[in-house]
């Protein structure tokens, strides 16, 4: 019955539907915080936002602010506004350190960057950020109940992560910068070691770096194929059952064909 009652009596408040110029320029705080109140319940974010930020001087130094402020951050947050929301969760646990609210807005601040996380192909600053920002949150709270899902999030934003350096060293592949495409394939390997594509990422290294020593100078040919080979032999070892082995293994062979056809050719320049 006082939930009804509650309930009827914040209908009552929005269906009269009182101007915003009226509620703001209403003298009477505790009018303006019952209409921010039923705004938010209404799930009308940007007037519920405005009133609250009106009204929040008014009750700073009260029990109440808390969850006004906590409110308020959520309007934010519901408008997608997620840089302005970003700022008043961090003001929140800033001003409420020992809330049993902090937890939340915790996850709730390394959130906000995650849904600023922009496709792979474009800048990842905010996906750095939510990754430290939930990887903090999992270390200081192992027993959340959002430990698990903030891993999850942890995981899909990795994975932007190397796809967006798979297409860089694709990239550098295509437009013929070979060297720098085997370095790039190196290094996506080095960090993301676990990767179902690890294989696929060594491979390529080695194809760049055969490219490379096939368009190298003479003199650099030699020590460049024994690079490859070098690559493709740790290949082997790491990947026995790779779909690329056979590839791979061809890598070798050419390999060792060009070195054997170079000192020849040395063989040859000696004679003469």
């Amino acid at each position: 019955m006082r939930f009804l009652l509650a309930f009827l009596f914040i209908c009552g408040l929005v269906s009269c539907k009182p101007g915003m110029n009226k509620i703001l320029k209403s003298k009477d705080a505790a009018y303006k915080l019952k209409m921010a109140e039923a705004f938010y319940e209404q799930k009308k974010w940007g007037k519920a936002m405005t009133i609250y930020e009106d009204v929040l001087p008014y009750y700073k130094t009260t029990p109440q602010f808390q969850d006004i402020y906590y409110k308020y951050a959520y309007t934010a947050y519901n408008q997608k506004d997620y840089t302005n929301a970003e700022n008043l969760f961090k003001t929140f646990l800033e001003s409420f350190p020992n809330s049993p609210r902090s937890e939340e807005m915790e996850y709730m601040r390394a959130y906000t960057f995650y849904k600023q996380s922009p496709k792979a192909e474009l800048d990842q600053t905010n996906t750095y950020k939510a990754i430290s920002y939930f990887q903090t949150f999992i270390n200081t709270h192992p027993q959340s109940v959002r430990v698990n899902e903030a891993m999850r999030l942890v995981d899909e934003l990795r994975k932007k992560l190397e796809v967006k350096e798979y297409k860089s060293a694709m990239l550098y592949y295509n437009l013929g910068e070979f060297r720098a495409a085997g370095v790039s394939f190196s290094t996506l390997l080095d960090n993301y070691p676990e990767s179902n594509s690890a294989d696929q990422y060594k491979f390529m290294a080695i194809k760049s770096f055969y490219r490379f020593a096939e368009l190298s100078i003479a003199s650099k040919k030699a020590e460049r194929f024994r690079e490859v080979i070098e690559h493709a032999n740790n290949f082997i070892e790491r990947f026995p059952e790779s779909k690329y082995r056979k590839e791979v293994e061809d890598y070798i062979t050419s390999s060792n064909s060009e070195i054997q056809k170079f000192s020849n050719n040395e063989q040859v320049k000696t004679t003469t």
